[in-house]
């Protein structure tokens, strides 16, 4: 049976730090109004790429557009009709081995390295949820905190209102 937090303990989970000394809650939410949770996941996260990872999300964007589609579907044309119809010794003829060839050596290439940057993407994403939520939580404390501040303001003017019309009716 999982039990249910307290905004204390959520705001020492959300600030990552162990409070020792006891606070009131409007310390510990005041700890949590200065620290700071939004991150710029995407400049952080570009600090710590290797060559190698640069180079693969290049490769990724530029496999999976259209301009590369279209090139590749332009040489591969290129390809057959040359070997076919255009030159009288074909260096490679029907069913074209070194083309089968090529394009096995560029799917064994190109697969793992898209790969490698759909990892980092999703890397990158996890980090992105876990901020948002750590800021989602955060709002929701400071809302319902100020909530209960509202409350106790709208209590003092009732009562103050009460004093006064008491006052009033005691001066009568």
């Amino acid at each position: 049976m999982s039990e249910q937090l307290t905004n204390a303990d959520l705001v020492k989970l959300i600030i990552e730090e162990d409070i020792k000394t006891p606070q009131d809650d409007e310390e510990i939410i005041h700890l949590l109004l200065d620290k700071t949770l939004a991150e710029n996941i995407n400049k952080s996260h570009h600090e710590t790429y290797t060559i190698g990872d640069k180079i693969s999300d290049k490769m990724a964007v530029v496999a999976g557009s259209w301009t590369f589609i279209i090139l590749f579907m332009l040489i591969l044309s290129l390809w057959i009709l040359t070997n076919s119809f255009i030159i009288s010794k074909p260096f490679d003829a029907y069913p074209f081995i070194l083309l089968n060839l090529v394009l096995s050596c560029l799917a064994a290439i190109q697969a793992p390295v898209i790969m490698m940057s759909q990892n980092r993407q999703e890397h990158k994403d996890r980090i992105r949820a876990e901020n948002d939520y750590k800021i989602n939580l955060k709002s929701e404390l400071i809302i319902e905190d100020l909530h209960i501040k509202l409350d106790q303001m709208i209590e003092n003017q009732e009562q103050l209102l009460k004093r006064l019309e008491m006052l009033e009716r005691s001066n009568k």
